[in-house]
């Protein structure tokens, strides 16, 4: 049997090549598909990858009559309605290991950006303004970063900090204190967390737990001059909390590489001096786009020539 494998959402050709090698494969890439085309065309096909931009809903997931997995060549999966997919058969995964130290290292910069305040500073540079005494920054050294959810980048942040002598505490509730002390991270409740921490960065799914996790209420709770920063997934900082916050000095500053909707085109952050944005770049590395590529297609090699699970969430 031949399986038909669609691809879309600019699906790394490395990974396209890697499927096309095995002769029972058929690959039809896309480089972007609307969500009707994706409806219309969706129907023969056995396989799906995609990355952030196609929504596979509960419409999709009707039309696919012949759809046995959907793969998210990334790490979220909050764009595939995995509950439908599950009722209807169809096994969910994705490639959480391909762009960890590449989101990682974005959020490492944002934590610089923030605290030596990069952007600002090099925009007025460009603007012919030389605002020295405007821009006096604070060191990492000595200071704490509270680091929510210590999977794959969690960790890496964690690592990183370590290397600029920064404490480093931590809330995950799947991961255990033992693991915690061997990787030098301090256990620490939420509350705890927001009320110590220097520098706060979210590393969680989005799900109904942790939606709005970081809203107004608990940003009235940290320090003046902590610093937040969300490179994982729109809406674990609650946006319109945030911006209240930054307008009225509540807090330090922020940086978001991630929004509620993407491109995100309210301007509540764009005259706010204190917070970075940018444009969901956390995977934007050649080198991301390569490994979560392949890891993406050896998940479905593996599903569809022997049945393996690898990384399947349903």
């Amino acid at each position: 049997m031949k399986f038909k494998i669609l691809c879309t959402d600019g699906f790394s050709k490395s990974g396209r090549s890697f499927l096309e090698s095995n002769s029972n494969f058929e690959i039809v890439y896309h480089e972007a598909l609307t969500h009707q085309e994706l409806l219309d065309k969706i129907e023969p096909f056995h396989a799906l990858v995609v990355r952030s931009a196609s929504k596979v809903g509960h419409d999709v997931i009707e039309k696919a009559k012949h759809l046995k997995i959907i793969v998210r060549a990334g790490v979220g999966i909050d764009n595939v309605d995995v509950k439908a997919a599950t009722e209807h058969g169809i096994s969910v995964a994705n490639a959480p290991a391909g762009n960890s130290i590449s989101t990682a290292e974005l959020t490492f910069g944002m934590i610089l950006s923030l605290a030596r305040h990069i952007p600002q500073s090099s925009a007025a540079m460009s603007k012919g303004n030389w605002e020295k005494k405007k821009f006096k920054g604070t060191e990492l050294a000595g200071k704490t970063l509270g680091i929510i959810g210590l999977g794959r980048v969690g960790r890496e942040v964690a690592k990183m900090a370590q290397c600029f002598r920064m404490k480093v505490i931590g809330f995950d509730p799947y991961l255990s204190k033992e693991i915690m002390a061997e990787l030098g991270i301090v256990p620490a409740t939420l509350e705890t967390l927001f009320k110590t921490s220097d520098f706060i960065t979210v590393h969680t799914t989005l799900t109904k737990e942790t939606e709005n996790l970081i809203s107004l209420n608990e940003m009235k709770t940290m320090k003046p001059t902590v610093r937040l920063i969300n490179c994982a997934r729109g809406g674990i900082i609650n946006e319109a909390d945030l911006a209240h916050a930054l307008k009225e000095k509540m807090i330090a500053g922020a940086a978001l590489d991630v929004f509620t909707s993407e491109p995100f085109e309210k301007p509540i952050f764009r005259e706010l001096e204190n917070c970075i944005t940018t444009p969901h770049l956390g995977a934007s590395t050649s080198e991301a786009q390569e490994a979560v590529a392949i890891e993406a297609a050896n998940v479905v090699k593996g599903f569809l020539t022997d049945g393996t699970r690898l990384n399947v969430v349903n």
